[in-house]
């Protein structure tokens, strides 16, 4: 039974840390589906991404945020302020960190950012599964020692150890309130966001190291048509011709790699048939333009 309002919980938590520790793992993971893209390449989330947990006695609004890092390019500086201005935005905070590394000049970092913050911080340790308990246990107290830390929670986002844990720890320290958001809704994003999310991930996944930072994804089309099939007109643009030619591949064939992964997982969000139809341009330099930044969706309220 859902308890009355004075019981029920609810809040905001952000989950920040350096790139690459797993954030958008751990929000998949916990949400039970694919709401943030995944790869093995930094600086993989671009925009604050928000997922709604609903369960019988509280709604946890989770924020994904950019990795915090120290920026080279005019997208890099709006990315890392996205995310450096949520933590005085939230309820609660989640900083991720890895297991298997001591805490690094990036993690200290994050950590020097928390100074002066009232918001309390739940230190989230993840990759559990990569280290032993004697191995965890020293780097769990080098890092008591860096900040008083409301908790410290050893997790794998992976296999989903001690998430349960982390969950509770996190609806406890929510205040009590009411739902801020439908018992159905999982994301604030729409689904043209999601697509060319999906898209942007498989082209990190399948190019080389030259391409990846450089792209962008615009869904250009979406057409409802009769039979349940979605038609999707998506524009990959990247920064040069050499890249665009890598996007493209030898007879088109990495372009429809990417179209298959993508429109594969995009079904699945949807559940409808997807016509999925991919072009490349070329944005010379845009990463170092305001107005394209802009353009392309990167804004500091996002």
């Amino acid at each position: 039974m859902v308890m009355d309002g004075e019981s029920f919980k609810s809040g905001f938590a952000a989950l920040v840390g350096r790139t690459n520790v797993g954030k958008s793992t751990l929000l998949n993971k916990v949400m039970g589906r694919k709401m943030a893209i995944m790869s093995d390449k930094p600086q993989t989330t671009r925009n604050k991404i928000l997922c709604v947990l609903t369960r019988e006695d509280s709604q946890v609004v989770f924020l994904d945020t950019p990795g915090i890092h120290k920026p080279k390019h005019k997208l890099g500086e709006r990315l890392v302020q996205v995310a450096l201005k949520t933590l005085n935005e939230v309820d609660l905070i989640l900083f991720l960190v890895e297991a298997n590394q001591p805490p690094g000049p990036g993690d200290l970092f994050v950590v020097e950012r928390f100074a002066g913050l009232k918001t309390p911080v739940v230190l989230v340790v993840n990759k559990l599964d990569l280290v032993s308990k004697e191995e965890l246990l020293p780097l769990l107290d080098q890092y008591s020692r860096l900040y008083n830390f409301l908790e410290i929670v050893p997790v794998s986002a992976l296999t989903g150890e001690n998430l349960p844990r982390l969950l509770e720890i996190i609806t406890r320290n929510l205040p009590a309130g009411p739902k801020y958001y439908p018992d159905d809704m999982i994301t604030d994003r729409p689904e043209a966001f999601i697509m060319a999310e999906l898209i942007r991930e498989k082209v990190l996944m399948l190019t080389s190291q030259e391409v990846p930072h450089s792209v962008a994804v615009v869904i250009e089309e979406l057409d409802r048509r009769p039979n349940q099939v979605v038609a999707v007109r998506a524009v990959i643009y990247t920064e040069r011709d050499s890249q665009k030619g890598i996007l493209i591949g030898k007879q088109g064939q990495m372009m429809k790699q990417i179209g298959r992964l993508a429109r594969e997982d995009i079904e699945s969000l949807l559940g409808s048939k997807i016509y999925l139809e991919l072009w490349v341009k070329v944005k010379t330099d845009w990463r170092n333009k305001e107005a394209q930044i802009r353009h392309f969706g990167y804004r500091e309220d996002v």
